[in-house]
């Protein structure tokens, strides 16, 4: 349920090859609505996962080994859509591991602001790839600052 819905280890290859949509689908499917269900429904349902005391343990368990493993394949990628499908993996471990341990609102709050710039960062890199006549690959987009100054401006 909200392990595969919110990409966690074990149920996180679909999350990037999601990627190969065009740019605004993307954005929806990783910032808004389909990875963000899982997060909510753990929430959602915290009064069940506070009375079994392993049922916390293997939450945080599963966020921190995320967050930790798909930040780590995230810098190996040279696609860049695929780096932002893997950022969004580690920041969903993130709010795993905060429900984890039992900060909800934390993990609300973090969620909310994710859905915010993770669009707004898909959007940027769909600019920079339509301006790169869709070359997605990283390794060829050197010297972007010059080429590109306004979108250079607008990325953080």
């Amino acid at each position: 349920g909200a392990v595969g819905k919110s990409a966690q280890i074990g149920s996180h290859t679909w999350s990037p090859d999601a990627m190969e949509g065009p740019t605004p689908v993307s954005a929806l499917i990783h910032a808004a609505t389909m990875v963000t269900a899982g997060v909510f429904m753990i929430a959602r349902c915290s009064p069940l996962f506070e009375y079994p005391p392993t049922a916390l343990i293997v939450i945080t368990s599963a966020g921190a080994t995320t967050s930790f493993l798909a930040a780590t394949t995230g810098i190996l990628q040279n696609d860049l859509k695929r780096v932002i499908a893997y950022s969004t993996c580690s920041q969903l471990g993130y709010m795993i591991f905060a429900c984890g341990i039992s900060n909800y609102s934390v993990s609300v709050f973090h969620l909310m602001n994710h859905a915010f710039f993770k669009a707004l960062l898909f959007l940027s890199a769909g600019s920079v790839i339509h301006a790169m006549s869709d070359e997605q690959d990283m390794r060829k987009m050197g010297g972007l600052a010059s080429s590109f100054p306004f979108t250079y401006a607008m990325m953080p």
